[in-house]
């Protein structure tokens, strides 16, 4: 059965991606955890499998587009690539200690994540459209002429890769409240300078997923058929369609998703 709903709902997912921006891995890793009862150790790795060919697709058509900061993507990557293998590697070692149900642990760190992203997000969401004149505090930024701005980007980078490894969540959504809080990105650069670090980053994820023996090929293929011709429709969709409204609804399920993963799962 999920041979036919697992592709049309992906599709839709691919198509929240495209609208939204808001990362896959944090809606189609629940979706094979509740609705396909898949255990979240192989939920996580055929995830990160699935969602790196659309990222690598987004990442190419922005890179020949030129909508993308090259510098960025490349000290963001420099640690979040060890970083996410350092979480794999985690990973691989809680396997293999028998006394540790690794799936009890992976469903609170999916939700703790989710938690995180959504509500760091929605945050950000309420007080851009209730209170637009309101003034934060702004964080420094990343000067990437200097060491010290490099040394930042790949720690900042190597934290969240970490997290990635371990839960597949926030490849994306994480990374782009750090490119706006602390490079200052403008709209056009940011999206592709998002996708193209992610695809980066989840490249060298699933090859380490890969290594650990948890990726279901039979969930990784249906995911792909529908996520890479979702996202092409979303992109075409995003130009017309309300974005804070969108992105309020969707924030809101991913809130009441991480909720149950943390608290009742």
């Amino acid at each position: 059965m999920h041979y036919l709903l697992l592709p049309f709902l992906s599709f839709l997912v691919g198509i929240v991606v495209g609208l939204t921006g808001v990362g896959g891995a944090s809606l189609i890793t629940p979706m094979l955890i509740f609705l396909f009862q898949v255990p979240p150790s192989i939920a996580v790795s055929s995830d990160v499998v699935a969602a790196t060919l659309m990222k690598v697709i987004g990442g190419v058509k922005h890179w020949r587009q030129q909508t993308l900061d090259l510098q960025v993507v490349k000290w963001l990557a420099l640690g979040s690539v060890p970083g996410s293998l350092t979480g794999v590697g985690i990973l691989y070692l809680l396997k293999h200690i028998g006394a540790i149900n690794l799936d009890y642990i992976l469903l609170r760190l999916i939700g703790a994540m989710m938690l995180v992203v959504t509500v760091s997000a929605l945050a950000q969401l309420l007080l851009k459209t209730f209170i637009p004149k309101l003034k934060l505090p702004e964080l420094p930024k990343f000067d990437l002429k200097t060491k010290s701005g490099r040394l930042q980007s790949v720690s900042v980078g190597a934290v969240l890769g970490s997290m990635v490894g371990l839960t597949s969540v926030s490849s994306g959504s994480m990374f782009a409240l750090v490119l706006i809080a602390f490079f200052r990105l403008d709209s056009r650069k940011l999206v592709g300078t998002d996708i193209s670090q992610a695809a980066i980053l989840l490249l060298f994820t699933s090859l380490g997923h890969l290594g650990l023996g948890t990726v279901d090929w039979s969930l990784v293929l249906p995911i792909w058929l529908g996520t890479v011709p979702g996202v092409l429709v979303g992109a075409r969709l995003c130009k017309i369609t309300p974005q804070r409204t969108l992105r309020f609804v969707i924030y809101s399920i991913l809130l009441m998703v991480s909720w149950k993963l943390v608290y009742q799962a």
